[in-house]
Formats: C-alpha cells, structure tokens, sequence
C-alpha cells in the first residue's frame, strides 16, 4: 500500500495548483484532459475493488501467472482502456474528483486490510490483458497503473502551460 500512497499523493499534488477550467480541457481531439484521467483512475480503482471482492466468495482459483506488474506503468506500450473504464466528458472539479479518488483509495484499503494475508495471496482471478493475477497483484496493480498515469497528466499540463 505505501506505492499505492505514493503515487496518489504524486498525482494529487501534479494537479493542485491547476484551475477547474484547466483540468478539463482537451488539448488534443482524441485525448483526455486531467480531469478524465483522474475519472478512469478512479473508475479502475472501483472496478479492482469490485473484483476482489468478487473473488472472495469464490471457492476455486487458478494459480497466478508470472506476468511482471512493473511493465505496466510503461508508457511507451499503449494501453486502450475498455469501455467500462472509459471517463465521461462531464465537467469536474478537484473537490469533486478528490472526493470520488479518496471514496474509491478507502474501499482498496478496507478490502485490503479486513483480508487475510492467505486470501490476498493464494485467491486470483484474472485480467483481461494480464492474465491471472492474486489479490495483492491487484491491489499492486492500481499503483503501477496510476504511475502511468502521472507522465500522461505531466504531458498535459505542459501542453496547457505553452
């Protein structure tokens, strides 16, 4: 979990001192602005604590694959989100986008801590690209998938600045 704080408080300071106005714009047809991003980070948060707590009434699992989490936070690999990760083009505040990022960060960490050491280790079940990962894979996940994320909304501001 210390990762998973880490970057969280990377990208909530990156965007602190940005206008609503700012985290909103699209600099780019076809890209997110800081805004959608913060949304599908949020949205990809839900969805893992969705799924893990999915898994945790299961009684049969697939053993865990060797996929290396680390790659996931290279940005070099394009990644499209699936649909259901995919952000509104709604207006957002900070409050409103720091109220939904800390809402989703405190189901990760109830889940995490009220499951034993045993179930976020032995109980898997599987990404759609990644394959066959155990809980704490998940969890790891969330914040190799968030570090993406803080070079994607770096790009952004520097293009709002120029």
């Amino acid at each position: 979990m210390e990762n998973l704080h880490k970057v969280r408080a990377e990208i909530l300071e990156s965007v602190s001192d940005l206008t609503d106005d700012q985290l909103n714009q699209v600099i780019e047809e076809g890209s997110w602005s800081i805004a959608q991003v913060l949304e599908h980070l949020y949205l990809m948060e839900e969805n893992a604590v969705r799924l893990i707590s999915h898994s945790l009434t299961l009684d049969e699992f697939e053993a865990p694959g060797t996929f290396p989490l680390h790659v996931v936070a290279d940005r070099t690999k394009k990644i499209n989100a699936p649909e259901f990760l995919m952000p509104a083009n709604n207006f957002q505040t900070l409050d409103e986008l720091k109220q939904k990022l800390a809402t989703s960060r405190a189901s990760l960490e109830k889940i995490s801590q009220e499951t034993s050491e045993e179930d976020l280790n032995q109980k898997t079940f599987a990404h759609r690209r990644f394959g066959v990962l155990t809980l704490n894979q998940w969890i790891s996940l969330v914040g190799y998938h968030e570090q993406r994320h803080v070079g994607q909304i770096e790009d952004v501001k520097k293009a709002l600045i120029k």
